[in-house]
């Protein structure tokens, strides 16, 4: 039976080692993000903290959907989580970009993190999401491009990723396939 690049998309939505592997991904992130705080000394700065939670989204999108990937309701919703969190890193990511390549006075990041009053991240894990960095400084470059601008390449790739998948909900599956 000729299975299509869609219906085996699906197939592996459907399965755990997807939402998985989503997970792995974050943790390997959010793991580089502490490097670079914790052993290469690079103070984040705000934008960095926000850009953070937003992966840290993705990962709880991958945690909702490894509870029950076959259920098609529960992997609509950490697809939706997935792509929420995904969208508002990239635009966090943009903006971050914009303060250090068009740095203007009258267009900076804030002072201090705000979290809502219901979960102050920046009290409850200080070593994670206090920040102290500028938000208009390049500390970092990886073949020319700074971290703001890989985590554009990063969160842009989820997206696509995202939109083949979510493409691929649609695709038949074939009954034999079916678990």
């Amino acid at each position: 039976m000729n299975v299509t690049f869609f219906t085996t998309l699906k197939l592996f939505s459907q399965s755990r080692k997807s939402w998985t592997l989503l997970l792995l991904f974050v943790v390997f992130f959010e793991a580089c993000a502490l490097f670079f705080q914790h052993i290469m000394m690079l103070a984040p700065c705000v934008m960095c903290i926000y850009e953070r939670v937003a992966m840290l989204g993705i990962g709880g999108a991958a945690l909702f959907g490894l509870i029950a990937p076959n259920n098609p309701i529960v992997r609509w919703i950490g697809l939706v989580a997935w792509g929420a969190s995904a969208y508002k890193g990239l635009t966090l990511a943009l903006q971050h970009v914009d303060y250090q390549f068009n740095p203007s006075p009258f267009a900076t990041c804030d002072l201090f993190v705000t979290f809502p009053s219901w979960a102050p991240l920046n009290q409850w894990a200080p070593w994670m999401f206090e920040a102290y960095g500028d938000c208009s400084k390049v500390v970092w470059q990886f073949l020319t491009l700074s971290m703001p601008q890989w985590l554009v390449v990063i969160y842009a790739a989820n997206l696509l990723v995202l939109a083949f998948i979510v493409l691929a909900q649609f695709a038949k599956t074939p009954v034999n396939k079916l678990r």
